[in-house]
């Protein structure tokens, strides 16, 4: 799964695109796009975590 910090970025980048090009077609599918990605972002985590619980060490102990 793609974090929420990855599909925010991905978006912003449609955007700059889509208001750097003259052609409004493109510039209106950049835009959907980005309309897309963002509302995939919207309902995740602010940040991305990983698989394991905090509490869970990666170590074993008693090495």
């Amino acid at each position: 799964m793609l974090g929420k910090a990855y599909l925010t970025k991905q978006a912003s980048l449609l955007m700059k695109f889509a208001r750097s090009t003259s052609d409004s077609e493109l510039s209106a599918k950049l835009i959907s796009k980005a309309a897309d990605l963002k509302s995939q972002a919207d309902p995740l985590p602010d940040k991305d975590q990983g698989s394991a619980a905090p509490d869970v060490s990666p170590y074993k102990s008693g090495a």
